[in-house]
């Protein structure tokens, strides 16, 4: 199993490749887009800004990498940043278009007026979709598990069939996403202890 880290400098690839090893997983950091098509499966990270991150994935020659990539059947798996960039698009600092994999777009927590602070950071409860528990991804996970968030924006799914996951800040937001051979984590596994890591080693298996 070719299990592929994208670099498109924009997130911290260390820490999801240090989070494979400990699952027993080999997962190897790649900035060179014409070799992705050697991997089995990719890990799309991201820390930072929608539209730099959009960007950089054009600029780099990434976009047009991985679009092929999912168009072979492969899976693919977005985390924070990187689950958002599957959307249509964001309105983060302006309108910008994502990888469109996924219907739906990115937008900021309309929470302004309570007590909540953005970004939303910490550990927050996972609650299942109706789907959810015969997903291979989540074998084995609980529904209501909690995993680590950091994050100011958050994805609206316009298909329900794509949502496996919400939590609640304020209002119910989408946390865990999947359409066919595409996957997406708004919480970061690699920070999320035993059960994030779970969720890693299912998307090896699967």
């Amino acid at each position: 199993m070719q299990i592929g880290i994208i670099n498109y400098n924009m997130g911290n690839l260390a820490s999801v490749q240090n989070a494979f090893e400990a699952i027993g997983a080999k997962a190897q950091i790649q900035k060179d887009p014409s070799k992705l098509s050697n991997y089995d499966k990719l890990i799309l990270p991201g820390v930072g800004a929608f539209g730099d991150a959009a960007k950089n994935l054009e600029n780099t020659g990434m976009k047009e990498a991985v679009l092929d990539f999912v168009k072979r059947g492969r899976y693919v798996l977005g985390i924070c940043l990187g689950m958002q960039l599957l959307f249509e698009k964001s309105q983060e600092f302006g309108e910008h278009k994502g990888l469109g994999l996924i219907k739906g777009e990115v937008i900021k927590f309309q929470i302004e007026k309570s007590n909540l602070k953005i970004p939303h950071m910490g550990w927050n409860q996972c609650i299942f979709s109706e789907n959810a528990s015969k997903h291979p991804l989540l074998k084995n996970i609980q529904d209501k598990t909690y995993l680590y968030f950091v994050h100011s924006y958050h994805a609206l799914c316009a298909d329900p069939q794509n949502l496996l996951a919400k939590c609640i800040y304020g209002y119910p937001f989408a946390a865990i996403v999947a359409k066919d051979n595409i996957f997406g984590l708004q919480p970061h596994p690699e920070k999320s202890h035993h059960e994030g890591l779970k969720i890693l080693k299912n998307f090896v298996t699967l």
